[in-house]
């Protein structure tokens, strides 16, 4: 009996590290806009339609535990890490100019995608996708 028990909390750590990463992305991202200013470019707009809802659905699975939001949360957390790659391979110029999204306004390989002179924005994004990835899939197999 206490098996099943201590799978349910082992599902709601791991969806709650899933919240708690979408959240400080969340936060994050509007912090570098709205405090810092820094102009987000389209691919970070792409990104940010998937980071934000992943706070509110995972949020929603906690409490009660809903061990179905795996399902939902999952989808999104991939399509915004296919665009975090598709960034990250822009920002280092691995792929030509004419394939860039970013014709207007703010560059999507521009500097001021780079905290503090050494750290890429859209690294962070890879780190906070893979790392929710990674926690919703360790959910999904402690059920």
């Amino acid at each position: 009996m206490d098996q099943p028990k201590n799978t349910d909390n082992s599902q709601w750590m791991f969806i709650f590290g899933a919240w708690l990463i979408a959240t400080l992305s969340t936060l994050g991202s509007l912090f570098f806009s709205e405090v810092m200013e820094l102009v987000p470019c389209v691919l970070c707009w792409y990104q940010r339609i998937f980071i934000f809802p992943l706070s509110i659905i995972l949020l929603a699975g906690l409490f009660p535990l809903d061990k179905n939001v795996v399902r939902y949360a999952l989808p999104l957390a991939l399509i915004g890490l296919l665009f975090t790659l598709y960034h990250i391979l822009l920002f280092y110029g691995l792929i030509p100019e004419g394939l860039q999204p970013c014709t207007q306004g703010i560059s999507c390989a521009d500097d001021s995608m780079v905290l503090f002179g050494v750290l890429p924005i859209p690294l962070l994004s890879l780190a906070a996708f893979s790392s929710i990835i990674f926690l919703l899939l360790k959910a999904r197999a402690s059920s």
